[in-house]
């Protein structure tokens, strides 16, 4: 029974272990109503996601994507499941314009930025 007992704990220690990282990472999670603006940098396969007040999340696209914002285009997320993103396989994103035109984008990238990084992005590129 001590041998079974042994096995089992060996088994489940690395599985209690590779979960540890997953809940730190939680922290630059968002539930998809906080989302308020976004911007996509001219040439550049990225968006940026204003959330809450001041937090900025970067999603990169797809290589070759080319997204630029323009006064009348839509960035919408089809909800699938559930409300929280906390990766880019939670993102399922499309540009939109007024006449239904929709180009689907695939998010590759997901990562909360920090203060030093959303000084960095020119004043032009941040969303609003």
């Amino acid at each position: 029974m001590r041998l079974l007992f042994a096995v089992v704990l060996a088994l489940l220690l690395p599985t209690a272990a590779s979960a540890a990282p997953e809940q730190a990472s939680s922290r630059d999670c968002f539930i998809i109503s906080s989302w308020r603006g976004w911007s996509a940098p001219r040439d550049a396969d990225v968006l940026y996601l204003r959330v809450q007040g001041n937090d900025i999340f970067r999603v990169e696209l797809t290589p070759g994507t080319r997204v630029h914002r323009y006064g009348r285009d839509f960035l919408v997320n089809q909800v699938r499941g559930s409300s929280w993103i906390c990766s880019a396989l939670d993102l399922d994103l499309a540009l939109m314009d007024y006449n239904g035109f929709s180009r689907p984008l695939i998010a590759t990238n997901l990562r909360k930025l920090t203060p030093e990084e959303v000084a960095a992005i020119p004043r032009e590129d941040m969303p609003h």
